[in-house]
């Protein structure tokens, strides 16, 4: 006889460790979600911060299609993760997060990114120009 206190029923998430900052949607057509991570941020790299915050609050004014919006959001989270920390953060994760965001906007500021919104091109230009240089 089956005990139904044990039974699995899986009609949502199931964790089997600790969770910690997730974020996730089920069983919906579509779904907009933002989170805001207002960690600190290790000393010399507040002004990063800022950019690639804005840069994230900015992005979907872009009006890029939906896998360089996510992978774009991707790299932004990535590089402001490498920078959270009351310590500096390791030079060479920092370099390749800062090269994969600058990747993601690259085809948006070229213009070969189709559908973006006008403006877009300039917009990540001057963003590739604030996260050139940064190390």
């Amino acid at each position: 006889m089956n005990d139904p206190q044990h039974g699995d029923n899986h009609h949502g998430p199931v964790f089997n460790a600790a969770v910690s900052g997730a974020q996730f949607a089920w069983n919906n057509d579509t779904v907009t979600q933002n989170q805001q991570n207002n960690g600190a941020v290790a000393p010399g790299f507040e002004a990063l911060a800022t950019l690639v915050t804005t840069l994230l609050r900015e992005l979907p004014r872009a009006g890029l299609a939906d896998p360089d919006r996510e992978d774009t959001e991707s790299a932004a989270r990535e590089v402001l993760a490498t920078i959270s920390g009351p310590d500096a953060p390791e030079g060479g994760r920092l370099r390749r997060a800062l090269a994969m965001l600058r990747g993601a906007l690259a085809p948006v500021a070229t213009g070969v990114a189709a559908g973006t919104a006008v403006g877009a091109q300039e917009w990540a230009r001057t963003a590739i120009e604030g996260l050139t240089g940064v190390l």
